[in-house]
C-alpha cells in the first residue's frame, strides 16, 4: 500500500511538475493579443510612412508631437480602410503560404511565393533576394553577405513578426524560426534584430514589463553578438537619460551611424534602425500614441520600427485596448480601419477583411501549438490553449541552391554544398564521379581538379527519417587567361566619382573601385571588388564593352561575366553582344551563344541579381581580342527618371577561358 501511495505521489508530482513547463491562454484573449499585433503593426506603419528617412542629422521635433496620420490620412480615405505596404503585405503573405503548404513552409515554397506575388516596391536587401532568387537561388542562399550586398541592411526585421505571434508563448521555437526567415534577405549580424524583435513578440502575450521583455530576449543571441551589445547599450542609455530622450538618440546616432565603417554605413543599416527600434519602445513605456511619435521622430527608417513596435504593443495590451483615435480616424467607421485591407502592393493577393485575418492567424497559432506539444482543453466552460513552451524550431529537410563551385584546373577548390538550413545534416555522394584530384566529404568538395570538363554526380540528403536526392553538374573550366591579356579593352576605365555621389546609392563607398583593373583581379564581391562604368552625365542609354587583348592569338569558347551589386536605378543590361577581332583587324560576332543559366527574361530593376555569373558559351574563335559589349539599362527610381548620372555597367570580374 506504500508502495503504491509513493507511485501515486510521484505521478502527480510529474503532472504537476509537467503543467508549471507550460503556458495556458484563453482563446479569446489569444484572439485580442493577435489582433492588437496585427493592428499593432498596421497603426505603426501608416502613422510611421510620412516619416520614413525624413530625421537624419538630428531627431524630429517633440514640440510637434502628435504627428497624427499626417500624408498616410488621404490615403485611408481614398481606400476606406488600412491599406497595404512592406510592412505588413509580406507577412499577410507568410500566412497565406502557412495555410497553403502548412505551419513549416520550406524555402523552396517562399521562393516559389516571393517570385509570384512580389513584382516591385521591394528595396535594398528584398530587391537583392527577389533578383537572386529569380536568377535560381533559393533562400538563405538569397540572403548570404556573399550573393546579397545589402545583407546588413534593415529588411528581416519588418517582415517575419508573423512567425512569433503564430507561436504565443514559443519564445525560443519563435526565435529559431525568425532567424531561418531572416537568412531569406540577410546574413550575420543583421538578422539579430529579427531573432530579438522575435522573442519579444512571443514572450509578450504573457509579459507586459517592457523593460523585461526587452532584457530577456537577449538570451536568444550570442553572447557576444554586436546587436545584442547594442540593445544593452540602448538600455543603459535609457537609464542615464531616462527623461531625455533626445539625448539617447543622439548617443545612439553618434555610436551607430556617424562612427558605423563606412562599408555598412547607410540609414537603412539594420544595428542603426534596430537600436531605434528598443530606444522607441522604452522610451515609449507602454503608451502607443507616444511611441508611435517617438518611433518616428527617433529617425532614419521610422515606419518600420514603428510598425514593428506597434505590433508589441498590441500584442502587450490586445488589440481592444488600442486607442479609437489611431483605429478609426474617419467619422463613420465602427471597426478598426472599417475591417479593410486593401492590397495595393502585392500582385494576385487579395484584399482582406481585418477581422478574417485575425481569425486566419488564431487558426494558424493554434494549429502550430498543437503540432508543437500543446493542445485545446476546456475549464469552467472556457477553451484555452495549453502551449508547451520548450518548443524549438528545426529548419524542414530540403537542398538549398546557391552558387556552385567555381573550378578551374590546378586551382585549390574548398566549397560545402551544405548551408545554415542544412548543415546537421547527412551527406551522401551516391551517383557519379568527381573531378579528378577532388574528395567529397559529407557535402564538402576539397581538393584540385586536374581535367576540365562537365562531371554530373547525383546526393543524397537525410535527416534520419526522411531522405532526399538532388543532381548536380560540376563544372571544371580550364585557365582564367583574363589576367595574362597584355591589356584591358573597355570604353570606360575610371569611375567617374563625382558622378556616382549625385546618384541615389546604397551602398558603403568602400564597395566602389576607381579603376577597370578590378575586372580581372579574382575578387568577387566585397571591399573594392565593383567597378561601376559612370562617365560624365548623360541622359541616353549607352553600350558599354569589356574585354581583352594578347599578343599571340588564344583559342576562346568561354567567357563569364560577373554582375556587381546594383543600384536602384542601374548597373544592370538589357542586351549583350560578344564579339572577336579578326585577322583583318575587325570585330565579328561570335555567333550564336549559351548563356548559364538563361538570361533575365526582361530588364526590370526589380528581377535583376547581384554578385552572380553569367556563364557564355560559343563554338572556338582563334583571335587575338575578344570584348563583350553590354546595353545599359537606365531604370525610374522612384517612379522618376534618373537626373544626374550616367547610365552604367556594375562589373566585378570577366574571365576568359580557352578550348581544352
Amino acid at each position: 500500500m506504500k508502495k503504491k501511495i509513493v507511485v501515486t505521489l510521484l505521478a502527480c508530482m510529474a503532472l504537476c511538475t509537467a503543467a508549471a513547463q507550460q503556458k495556458r491562454i484563453a482563446l479569446d484573449e489569444l484572439r485580442d493579443k493577435i489582433a492588437g499585433a496585427w493592428l499593432g503593426q498596421m497603426v505603426g506603419n501608416m502613422y510611421g510612412l510620412p516619416f520614413e528617412n525624413k530625421f537624419i542629422e538630428k531627431e524630429g521635433n517633440e514640440a510637434d508631437f502628435p504627428y497624427g496620420y499626417s500624408k498616410s490620412l488621404a490615403k485611408m480615405e481614398q481606400y476606406d480602410g488600412a491599406f497595404s505596404d512592406d510592412d505588413t503585405d509580406v507577412e499577410y503573405l507568410y500566412l497565406m503560404l502557412m495555410e497553403k503548404y502548412g505551419t513549416e513552409p520550406t524555402y523552396a515554397q517562399m521562393r516559389e511565393g516571393w517570385m509570384y506575388h512580389i513584382r516591385d516596391r521591394v528595396w535594398l536587401a528584398n530587391r537583392a533576394a527577389l533578383g537572386l532568387m529569380h536568377y535560381g537561388y533559393t533562400p538563405p542562399f538569397t540572403g548570404s553577405m556573399e550573393s546579397n550586398p545589402h545583407w546588413y541592411q534593415i529588411d528581416p526585421q519588418l517582415i517575419n513578426e508573423i512567425w512569433s505571434y503564430t507561436a504565443p508563448g514559443m519564445v525560443r521555437y519563435a526565435a529559431g524560426k525568425s532567424a531561418w526567415a531572416a537568412r531569406i534577405t540577410s546574413d550575420g549580424w543583421a538578422i539579430s534584430p529579427t531573432i530579438h524583435y522575435g522573442a519579444m513578440y512571443a514572450e509578450a502575450f504573457f509579459e507586459s514589463n517592457i523593460e523585461k521583455l526587452v532584457l530577456d530576449a537577449l538570451k536568444y543571441l550570442p553572447a557576444d553578438d554586436r546587436y545584442a551589445a547594442t540593445v544593452r547599450h540602448m538600455y543603459e542609455l535609457y537609464k542615464k537619460y531616462p527623461n531625455d530622450w533626445q539625448k539617447a538618440r543622439a548617443e545612439m546616432a553618434e555610436a551607430y551611424y556617424e562612427q558605423e565603417p563606412e562599408m555598412t554605413r547607410t540609414i537603412w543599416n539594420a544595428n542603426l534602425n534596430g537600436a531605434c527600434g528598443i530606444l522607441t519602445l522604452l522610451y515609449g513605456k507602454g503608451d502607443l500614441q507616444r511611441t508611435m511619435d517617438l518611433g518616428c521622430a527617433m529617425g532614419f527608417d521610422a515606419d518600420n520600427q514603428t510598425a514593428t513596435v506597434g505590433g508589441i504593443l498590441g500584442v502587450i495590451n490586445g488589440g481592444a485596448s488600442l486607442p479609437d483615435q489611431l483605429l478609426m480616424p474617419f467619422e463613420g467607421w465602427t471597426k478598426p480601419f472599417n475591417d479593410r485591407y486593401i492590397n495595393i502592393t502585392r500582385y494576385d493577393m487579395p484584399d482582406a477583411s481585418i477581422d478574417d485575418m485575425i481569425d486566419r492567424t488564431v487558426d494558424m497559432a493554434v494549429k502550430l501549438v498543437c503540432e508543437k506539444g500543446g493542445r485545446v482543453v476546456e475549464r469552467g466552460g472556457k477553451r484555452y490553449l495549453v502551449i508547451n513552451p520548450k518548443a524549438e524550431f528545426k529548419a524542414p529537410l530540403e537542398f538549398c541552391v546557391g552558387p556552385m563551385p567555381r573550378m578551374e584546373v590546378g586551382c585549390p577548390v574548398d566549397y560545402s554544398f551544405s548551408c545554415a538550413a542544412n548543415r546537421d545534416y547527412t551527406w551522401t555522394l551516391t551517383e557519379g564521379a568527381l573531378p579528378e584530384g577532388v574528395a567529397f566529404d559529407n557535402g564538402r568538395i576539397t581538393g584540385t581538379p586536374q581535367r576540365a570538363g562537365r562531371y554530373p554526380v547525383t546526393l543524397t540528403l537525410s535527416d534520419g527519417k526522411k531522405t532526399l536526392t538532388k543532381h548536380f553538374e560540376l563544372l571544371v573550366r580550364t585557365k582564367n587567361i583574363a589576367p595574362e591579356a597584355d591589356s584591358i579593352l573597355t570604353n570606360i576605365r575610371t569611375m567617374n566619382e563625382e558622378a556616382l555621389y549625385k546618384c541615389w546609392i546604397t551602398f558603403g563607398k568602400p564597395m566602389y573601385a576607381h579603376s577597370v583593373d578590378v575586372i580581372r583581379d579574382g575578387r568577387l564581391n566585397g571591399e573594392g571588388s565593383v567597378f561601376y562604368s559612370l562617365a560624365a552625365h548623360a541622359d541616353l542609354p549607352k553600350i558599354d564593352w569589356f574585354g581583352y587583348e594578347w599578343k599571340e592569338p588564344r583559342t576562346i569558347d568561354m567567357l563569364a561575366f560577373h554582375t556587381g551589386c546594383l543600384e536602384e536605378f542601374g548597373g544592370w543590361f538589357s542586351s549583350v553582344a560578344i564579339q572577336y577581332r579578326g585577322e583583318d583587324g575587325r570585330w565579328y560576332d561570335v555567333g550564336k551563344f549559351r548563356s548559364t543559366p538563361e538570361l533575365p527574361e526582361s530588364d526590370d530593376v526589380f528581377i535583376q541579381p547581384h554578385f552572380v555569373e553569367y556563364l557564355f558559351e560559343f563554338e572556338p574563335v582563334k583571335t587575338t581580342a575578344i570584348r563583350m559589349l553590354l546595353d545599359c539599362k537606365v531604370q525610374e527610381h522612384w517612379n522618376k527618371p534618373t537626373k544626374g548620372c550616367s547610365s552604367f555597367i556594375s562589373i566585378t570580374e570577366l574571365s576568359v577561358y580557352e578550348k581544352q
